[in-house]
């Protein structure tokens, strides 16, 4: 049996798993441990989304070296097969590779661009074997320019990948602060002694030692830098964050906005390309930023208690069982349903980090996993697991709106309608599970909108936005339109009525945000924009044209509509004083 690349990772990772067992057991034995659970976690769950999104860049990773390999390459095939397939051609082809991994690396540390994909693995200010899984999910997005030159020479595409995975599984090992100076290894090889340097942000350490298997590659292109004074980890501009996503997005956002900002159309190209750090004149007087300061460095570690430490790492656990079984099969998987996969595990991903920060609660977390789970089966056609799934969802999502009901100064009408509004569509969610209930459904949907419509106005008045009332609407007319022909009599009716109301309930819901002018409004703002979304695929889909992953795209939307009305509805001005026990504070979530 040919194992294909991801079935490899899953074979290595228990190895992986046991190793980081023995450092965390040899670190507490010598009082010394490296670990912390929340940072372990997040570079983990990194690695984790690395390897689950590469089914989206096979043709970067494997494509392109294929084809260069047969059609441009430099020598004849069959005897550079032949050649590249003898002991000393596959020693000759990882020290060829190991040559453009320098490269590749160095490019990583001194263009900002490639910096913005590798950054991810320098983010935590830890170090340790979890730290070496801590991985990029956009690296194959030019990384691949640097495994040309293989191609060129004839290496074929089995020997590339071998030698390309031997020399990444060779780095785990040296991401270790428990084993120090190994003398003449250290002048050879990247050590950890010499691998703690490069990850370190001290002045005389910046931006060295980029070596792969071999340090010699810095020591003859004058990168090398010994160890000699004690490390400090992270990168200059910390994330302070433990999500996954934003981990891998944190440097492209802040180009681009460099990039946007700059009133030269040369700087806006510069800011790519020039080394890291770098920002236009213009740029750097309007958002200046504090010189870096190696001793006002301090460690992200936001508080968690002890039981949601114990529920997150019991979740983790679960979504690494459930990435290890997707990455077996990924291979051999359609696209559509690496997709969905995907997309579902990203979710989860990002809300056990969510949970370590203290940004969502334990409920929330089961609601966001129940949903994804909801979405990824009725995407699936797992009818049965769907039935399941989906009432769960709003199931909890009432629990988490109950839970907090209880903890507040009483049942309100603000508390109430949220309850009804979530009520509703679970009503409507469960009749259209059912063949022949979609008027029930639609009439279940309609009521629940109501109920948010008269949410969203309490302490306000109707529409405080007209040009938010005229552009709702205007959508909701153009998709009726779009859809009457294809309506039966009792349908035009209860489409016509449901358009007007969910269109009423998303400029109620603009229009708060526009006077409140917080997040929490901000957040149901969109979520309402998203519920308008969803019921326009589900109508397309159902009444129109037949649209590709319909399921992903309807159920995406909706969930995170619901989750965002029910987790910010009753937040911000004066919802906050019904939700909210006196003197309680609330967390208004932060970019990343």
């Amino acid at each position: 049996m040919t194992l294909g690349p991801s079935q490899l990772i899953v074979l290595a990772t228990p190895a992986f798993l046991l190793l980081i067992a023995l450092e965390i057991a040899w670190g507490l034995a010598r009082g010394r441990n490296t670990y912390r659970l929340a940072d372990a976690v997040s570079s983990m769950s990194a690695g984790m989304l690395s390897e689950i999104t590469k089914v989206f860049t096979r043709v970067l990773r494997v494509g392109i070296y294929t084809a260069a390999y047969a059609h441009v390459a430099l020598v004849p095939l069959e005897a550079a097969r032949a050649f590249w397939s003898t002991w000393y051609g596959w020693l000759l082809a990882l020290l060829c590779y190991d040559f453009c991994y320098y490269w590749l690396h160095r490019a990583g540390h001194e263009i900002a661009i490639f910096w913005a994909a590798h950054v991810v693995h320098h983010q935590s200010q830890d170090y340790n074997l979890s730290t070496a899984l801590r991985q990029t999910s956009s690296g194959a997005l030019l990384g691949w320019v640097f495994a040309l030159p293989l191609a060129l020479a004839g290496v074929p595409p089995l020997v590339f990948g071998a030698v390309a995975l031997i020399d990444l599984l060779y780095q785990f090992w040296v991401h270790t602060e428990h084993v120090g100076k190994l003398g003449w290894f250290d002048r050879w090889f990247c050590s950890p002694s010499n691998h703690r340097v490069h990850h370190a942000v001290n002045d005389r350490y910046l931006d060295r030692n980029y070596g792969g298997v071999l340090i010699v590659w810095d020591r003859l292109f004058g990168s090398f830098r010994q160890e000699d004074e004690r490390c400090v980890y992270g990168t200059r501009h910390p994330l302070n964050s433990l999500d996954p996503l934003w981990s891998n997005l944190e440097v492209y956002c802040a180009l681009a906005r460099d990039a946007w900002h700059t009133g030269r159309w040369g700087d806006k190209l510069r800011v790519w390309i020039k080394p890291p750090g770098w920002r236009p004149a213009d740029v750097a007087a309007r958002f200046p930023r504090p010189p870096f300061d190696l001793s006002a460095v301090r460690r992200f570690d936001p508080p968690v208690t002890r039981p949601m430490a114990w529920f997150a790492a019991v979740q983790f656990v679960l979504l690494l069982a459930a990435v290890l079984a997707f990455l077996w099969r990924a291979d051999t998987l359609a696209l559509p349903q690496d997709a969905v996969w995907v997309a579902a595990l990203t979710a989860g991903l990002w809300g056990v980090s969510a949970t370590l920060q203290g940004r969502i609660t334990w409920l929330e977390l089961l609601l966001i996993e129940a949903a994804a789970l909801a979405t990824a089966t009725s995407a699936l056609g797992w009818v049965e697991w769907h039935r399941w799934f989906k009432p769960l969802a709003l199931l909890l999502a009432i629990a988490m709106v109950a839970g907090r009901a209880r903890r507040s100064t009483g049942w309100r009408g603000g508390q109430a309608l949220l309850l009804a509004g979530l009520a509703c569509s679970l009503a409507g969610d469960c009749f259209l599970m059912l063949n022949g209930f979609f008027i029930h459904g639609l009439a279940a949907f309609l009521a629940a909108q109501l109920c948010y419509l008269a949410l969203f106005k309490r302490g306000l008045p109707w529409f405080p936005s007209g040009k938010a009332l005229l552009a709702t609407l205007a959508v909701g007319i153009a998709m009726y339109a779009v859809l009457f022909e294809r309506l039966g009599p009792v349908l035009k009716l209860a489409v016509a009525a449901y358009a007007i109301v969910i269109s009423l309930m998303a400029a109620q819901a603009i229009g708060r945000a526009a006077v409140r002018r917080d997040r929490a409004s901000l957040a149901v703002a969109v979520g309402s924009g998203f519920f308008m979304l969803s019921d326009a695929l589900l109508a397309i889909n159902k009444f129109a044209l037949p649209l590709p992953l319909a399921p992903l795209w309807v159920l995406a939307t909706y969930y995170a509509a619901q989750f965002l009305i029910a987790r910010f509805a009753l937040e911000g001005s004066a919802g906050a004083q019904e939700s909210v026990a006196p003197g309680a504070t609330i967390e208004v979530p932060q970019a990343g």
